[in-house]
């Protein structure tokens, strides 16, 4: 888990490994573990941090997707709605040195917006990819009039049906393995349904549809 951003765009060190976080708990002000739950003991008023042990097993019996589904609502119940359409960029990352010999790296797709907010996300099955992950991360968010965003790996028709039928609008970016598509993307004329941007190489076409 990488620390917080610097202002200038380094990354200050110290919340990298479980070790942080056992010290961060065990350096918890008074105040701070009241309001996380945590409970003076029967004969004082001290609080006392849980220990390392505790936090290694709390981790690791806790619901991931439990976890990001309440995480997630928290924010959205605290995000006060700001000017213009809401965006929500869709994608999914490999986590830095999750990866080792006999495992392969574990990978969460994440649905955030485009100011950087995580709304949710999920782990993304090892056996699988980050195709059949894409409508349950969105199922528990209100995509009505909101422009979700994603990779040209999204462009799906299934995804489209679902976006449409949450009332999303939605960005997809047409490549060139999806041929009959591309072309007829390509030939779209302009107007207030859709509109597309091919780059310069003509193999990538961008398109965003209202629903």
């Amino acid at each position: 888990m990488d620390g917080p951003a610097h202002r200038r765009g380094r990354r200050r060190p110290g919340r990298r490994r479980l070790h942080a976080i056992e010290e961060w708990v065990t350096d918890a002000p008074q105040r701070v573990l009241a309001l996380l739950g945590f409970r003076p003991g029967p004969l004082a008023d001290l609080i006392r941090p849980p220990h390392a042990t505790t936090v290694r097993l709390a981790l690791a019996a806790a619901d991931g997707d439990a976890l990001d589904r309440a995480i997630g609502g928290f924010l959205l119940e605290r995000k006060a709605p700001g000017p213009g359409r809401r965006v929500i960029a869709v994608d999914g990352k490999a986590l830095r040195g999750s990866r080792t010999a006999g495992r392969p790296a574990t990978a969460p797709i994440a649905a955030m917006t485009h100011n950087g907010q995580v709304l949710t996300q999920r782990q993304i099955d090892g056996k699988s990819n980050e195709i059949p992950a894409f409508t349950p991360l969105l199922d528990d968010i209100d995509l009505t009039g909101t422009v979700v965003t994603a990779d040209a790996l999204h462009t799906q028709h299934d995804h489209a049906t679902y976006l449409h039928g949450r009332g999303a609008h939605y960005l997809a970016v047409v490549k060139r393995n999806h041929p009959g598509l591309h072309q007829k993307v390509r030939r779209l004329p302009g107007g207030t349904s859709a509109w597309t941007t091919t780059n310069a190489d003509a193999d990538t076409t961008a398109t965003r549809y209202a629903a």
